[in-house]
């Protein structure tokens, strides 16, 4: 059981575990790789990664803003 305990805490440490489990607020909120990515480092900032981690977050929703200006493009050229 220890085995199992260590490797859980691996995957999910306890700065993604305050209040709601962050894996459970993306998957609950239907969001995609890029969305669950921003919150995903923008949560855990303060306790691993600090300014690095909120550049990640930076990166990510660059990508998610892009993607949603080029299929607003898509979409109006289709009017």
């Amino acid at each position: 059981m220890t085995e199992i305990k260590t490797m859980n805490d691996n995957i999910n440490p306890t700065y993604y575990r305050k209040g709601i489990e962050t894996t459970d607020y993306i998957v609950s909120h239907s969001m995609n790789y890029l969305e669950g990515n921003i919150i995903k480092y923008v949560t855990r900032y303060k306790d691993k990664g600090g300014i690095e981690d909120l550049k990640k977050a930076e990166w990510y929703l660059a990508r998610l803003i892009k993607q949603q200006e080029n299929n607003n493009a898509k979409s109006n050229n289709y009017r």
